[in-house]
């Protein structure tokens, strides 16, 4: 059987930017097939039409459980099409999806268990609040879980699926990224962060993380810690 890359895109109310971003993923990488799959988490927009109509295999849910939940539903898709490498990215624009191959390469020549997409390593056009917020998360993922990454809430990555099998993932917001981090330094996963371009479009900034999901984000990280004291 041929091996496969399965791209998981979790979305919310991105039926006005999400045909451009799957139009844009490659359709084979080094004679894999690449398989876009896009989690609509409670979309009331038509994502999930307008997705499906772009050509990604789209799985809904009823009502929007976050985008960690969304992340894990699509990781889950992607097992039970057996693919071979999983890459996650944002539905929104801000990740390019022709870097992907890249990603993808990376992982596989290394070998690596895990690829990270660092927009620290390449912050030309970043917004200083994203930089600072990002390392300050940084932090707090290392306090949490004990492991520094360069950005430790990208949502860009590449693994492969044996790793993916030894993780256990179940935050259902934006925690799952640093959780995903957690789970790396606990199966003593190989990993590299790669340079990675962020777009920062009027739009994108917009769908990003705002106070309150970082607070939330914060406050959940704080809760695991405490559950394992």
């Amino acid at each position: 059987m041929s091996k496969s890359v399965a791209v998981v895109m979790p979305a919310y109310n991105e039926a006005r930017v999400i045909p451009t971003v799957i139009s844009r993923i490659p359709c084979e990488i080094d004679g894999m097939t690449v398989l876009p799959i896009v989690v609509d988490d409670g979309s009331n927009d038509g994502t999930a039409e307008t997705a499906r109509r772009s050509g990604a295999l789209v799985v809904r849910h009823l009502t929007n459980l976050g985008v960690g939940a969304a992340t894990i539903t699509g990781l889950e898709a992607a097992q039970k099409l057996n693919a071979h490498v999983i890459v996650t990215m944002d539905s929104d624009g801000q990740h390019n999806p022709e870097e992907i191959s890249s990603l993808v390469r990376c992982l596989l020549e290394g070998p690596f268990d895990v690829v990270i997409g660092s927009r620290i390593l390449s912050p030309e056009g970043m917004p200083l609040s994203r930089v600072g917020a990002n390392l300050f998360l940084n932090a707090m993922t290392f306090f949490v879980y004990g492991k520094v990454v360069s950005d430790s809430q990208s949502g860009f990555k590449a693994i492969t699926s044996d790793a993916l099998l030894r993780m256990k993932l179940n935050s259902p917001g934006y925690e799952i990224c640093s959780e995903f981090i957690g789970e790396v330094h606990r199966n003593h996963l190989s990993y590299k962060s790669l340079p990675v371009k962020a777009v920062y479009t009027r739009y994108s900034q917009g769908k990003g993380q705002h106070f309150l999901n970082g607070i939330n984000l914060i406050l959940g990280m704080l809760t695991r810690l405490l559950r394992r004291i």
